[in-house]
């Protein structure tokens, strides 16, 4: 795995070794991340984004969007293995002062003490129902701003929440991936 363009284009992250299967640690491929930032630059949303990474695994999403062009990301995620991997990741990448990690169940959420974020990542462990859980949560939160776009990565395409607009749902392998604009009518 590697950073694939932006500010640490070509960095080299963290291998997942055996993972955790207990976790359902599964990192997104980099053709994957590639043809989704792809889409994601044409959004404008990457540009100073606020990026909340739910279930970040090895936080490879959140520091991507971090190297185009993110001002800040957040992760959240509970496994021993996965928190590591983050937080190697963070250091190979020199982004101590961008980055938080939070430690703890994306379903298990405080209310959010600060501004909320415009780029969501979410990508439970696959056929489990726990995206849709893990979005009232931050939803109810206030985790989430107005206007964001939400990045929901799982093994079928999702259906839309109520109060968000479809950007675009895309298929790769077994991977599908739901584009969704809060408040769509809002965005200027």
């Amino acid at each position: 795995m590697r950073i694939i363009a932006g500010e640490f284009r070509g960095r080299a992250l963290a291998s997942v070794g055996k993972g955790d299967a207990g976790a359902h640690l599964r990192p997104t491929t980099d053709r994957v991340r590639e043809s989704l930032f792809n889409v994601l630059n044409h959004t404008g949303v990457l540009k100073d984004a606020r990026i909340l990474d739910l279930f970040a695994g090895t936080g490879a999403l959140g520091l991507e969007a971090l190297s185009r062009g993110g001002q800040h990301v957040t992760f959240v995620d509970d496994g021993r293995v996965s928190t590591g991997l983050i937080q190697k990741n963070i250091d190979l990448c020199q982004a101590k002062d961008r980055c938080k990690l939070i430690r703890r169940d994306a379903l298990k959420l405080p209310v959010n003490p600060a501004t909320p974020f415009d780029l969501i990542f979410l990508d439970p462990p696959y056929g489990k129902n726990l995206g849709q859980k893990a979005l009232q949560v931050v939803l109810s939160g206030g985790w989430v701003a107005d206007d964001a776009l939400i990045v929901w990565e799982e093994n079928a395409p999702m259906p839309v929440s109520e109060g968000f607009e479809l950007e675009s749902s895309r298929k790769y392998g077994d991977t599908y991936i739901t584009l969704m604009w809060r408040n769509a009518a809002t965005r200027g």
